[in-house]
């Protein structure tokens, strides 16, 4: 087979390189051709170098492109995957700093609450122009696979105002999958079969079975407080567990912001997070991560181009949903995942314009979604909440609203546990300003916030958050990953 596949935010260079060595996994997909686009020229001269690596350490006829030229790299695709992150980290550290002025204490900021909204309102001009491109030079019926976050609203936005086939891919369940498999005790994560739905990032295990045998809400509570990591490391996720009667996908840290009930004063933070990871809860933990890896990335380039240089194993193929999409697109192998589409009835009890996560069926007639589905009562209710935040944020974006957008942040669970009216209405306009460069849809809307601000008496204070760590150095990585290597 041979067709073409763009990547852009192909800078992204680890990802980018797992979503490669995936595909070519695939037998059939031996003269694919990549197109890389990224901003950065600097970005996309190291991962084509790397993947030229595995293309010749393979002796495979692959060819790799790469161009800033994002037109150019979409002309003729039939598949654009998307992994950017618009503004960087210079942007998405403020989506953290501004929130902890105003009381808002965030892990990750990349769903919803306030760096999340601000992250969608960055995005989604820009994934509409990534849209255009594809309806007018990328191959007929080319589908846009999404992986950038914020997912539900990237993907409202490409479906409804972009009118591009689009669907949302994520990690998270087979993340939380693999936990549930290890508590109760099953030697292959093959052994449990699950039913998992709702909306990215609030998706509930609604079924579980261990070969075969259903697993309720005592048994799986019991095997996570026996836990001896999980036990510790989950807190919040067990007591949503508890109270809900279902698993949720997202880790503890994730979770904790798109309630409003763990993350509203600092002691409470404390109570529920755990500092071993940030995924675990760290104010600003994904930043920290983020911007470590920036920099051990370009320190260590040469050992990760060393490291492209051996043989792909189909064994290590990932989970990842694109590389098995494509096959059973491509091959009409089946493929069985939980894809994020427009509801239009697959979850009965949440709105049919919602961008829903949920089970679905893939061949070469396309993503076949398994409907019907009927979330528990307060599964449903919290996604609720969301989706109607989404909805805002995303007609916000399109229509450069400030005001809407400040409604939406309002309604957000956690800002609305933390905040008053007033504090919000500042901090958006804050936000706003501080990102002006990112958000051309309210470049009309940028005076009046700035004047706004020179005349405000809402208070607000320097505070780093509730569990914050410093961004450690590359010798303390080093002697970190050194230990961790003595100990294994």
């Amino acid at each position: 087979m041979s067709f073409k596949i763009a990547i852009i935010g192909a800078g992204s260079v680890g990802f980018t390189k797992k979503l490669f060595t995936d595909i070519l996994c695939v037998p059939e997909f031996r003269d694919v051709e990549f197109a890389l686009t990224d901003l950065s020229e600097h970005n996309l001269g190291m991962i084509k170098a790397i993947l030229d690596k595995v293309v010749e350490a393979n002796g495979l006829p692959t060819r790799v492109t790469a161009t800033t030229d994002r037109r150019r790299a979409l002309e003729g695709a039939r598949y654009i995957i998307s992994c950017v992150r618009v503004g960087g980290l210079g942007a998405y550290a403020d989506d953290i700093r501004i929130p902890l002025k105003y009381g808002i204490d965030q892990c990750v900021g990349d769903t919803i609450c306030a760096g999340g909204i601000l992250y969608g309102q960055r995005n989604i001009p820009v994934i509409l122009d990534f849209c255009k491109d594809i309806r007018e030079v990328a191959a007929t019926g080319a589908k846009f696979l999404n992986y950038a976050n914020p997912m539900a609203m990237n993907t409202w936005a490409a479906i409804e105002y972009g009118k591009v086939d689009t669907v949302g891919l994520c990690h998270g369940v087979q993340h939380g999958a693999e936990q549930i498999a290890e508590v109760l005790g099953a030697k292959s994560r093959h052994e449990l079969d699950y039913v998992c739905s709702g909306i990215n990032h609030q998706t509930w295990f609604i079924d579980l079975r261990l070969n075969g045998r259903r697993i309720g809400k005592d048994e799986l509570i019991a095997a996570f407080e026996a836990h001896p990591v999980y036990s510790q490391q989950e807190k919040l996720r067990i007591d949503v567990l508890k109270r809900f009667g279902v698993y949720s996908t997202e880790s503890n840290g994730h979770l904790s912001e798109y309630l409003p009930w763990y993350r509203k004063r600092p002691d409470e933070i404390t109570r529920w997070i755990d500092m071993s990871d940030w995924i675990h809860g760290e104010t600003g933990g994904y930043l920290r991560y983020s911007t470590e890896t920036r920099n051990w990335f370009e320190t260590e380039y040469p050992q990760f181009l060393e490291a492209a240089s051996k043989p792909i194993d189909p064994e290590k193929r990932s989970n990842e949903h694109a590389s098995h999409i494509l096959e059973a697109l491509e091959t009409n192998r089946v493929y069985r995942g939980h894809f994020n589409v427009r509801n239009n009835g697959v979850i009965i009890n949440l709105p049919q314009d919602a961008i829903i996560e949920s089970p679905g069926f893939v061949d070469r007639f396309g993503i076949n979604m398994a409907a019907g589905i009927t979330l528990p009562e307060a599964c449903a209710a919290t996604c609720m909440s969301s989706i109607n935040v989404q909805r805002m944020s995303v007609h916000a974006a399109i229509s450069g609203d400030i005001d809407l957008l400040k409604l939406a942040v309002l309604h957000d669970p956690l800002v609305g546990a933390v905040s008053t009216p007033e504090e919000v209405w500042q901090m958006v306009d804050e936000m706003v300003v501080a990102q002006a460069q990112w958000l051309p849809q309210y470049a009309h809307a940028i005076p009046a916030a700035k004047e706004r601000l020179s005349k405000s008496a809402v208070k607000t204070r320097e505070w780093a958050g509730a569990a914050r760590r410093n961004v450690r150095s590359i010798e303390e990585l080093r002697a970190e990953k050194a230990a961790l290597k003595q100990a294994g």
